[in-house]
């Protein structure tokens, strides 16, 4: 993994983007202390385990698609009706 001063980062952060989508992760580092690393989306989803769901896997999972937000009756705000002169 190579490092990058903060400074250095900052000034050519589209070298490190480049850099981390060619060849992998890149450390940044702040006085001389490893703080950050930025790595390819790619690479983010195999290390997180993230599973990008379709639709498929939407219709046919478990559970509710979603949630309606209903007020429960007698608890809603309700609106003095329109005086017509």
């Amino acid at each position: 993994m190579a490092k990058w001063q903060l400074q250095d980062a900052k000034a050519r952060f589209s070298e490190l983007v480049d850099d981390s989508i060619e060849k992998g992760p890149q450390v940044v580092t702040r006085r001389g202390i490893d703080t950050a690393v930025l790595v390819s989306i790619d690479e983010w989803q195999k290390l997180s385990g993230a599973k990008r769901h379709t639709w498929k896997d939407v219709l046919l999972g478990d559970g509710p698609r979603f949630k309606i937000p209903f007020t429960e009756r007698g608890k809603g705000k309700s609106r003095k009706p329109p005086v017509f002169d």
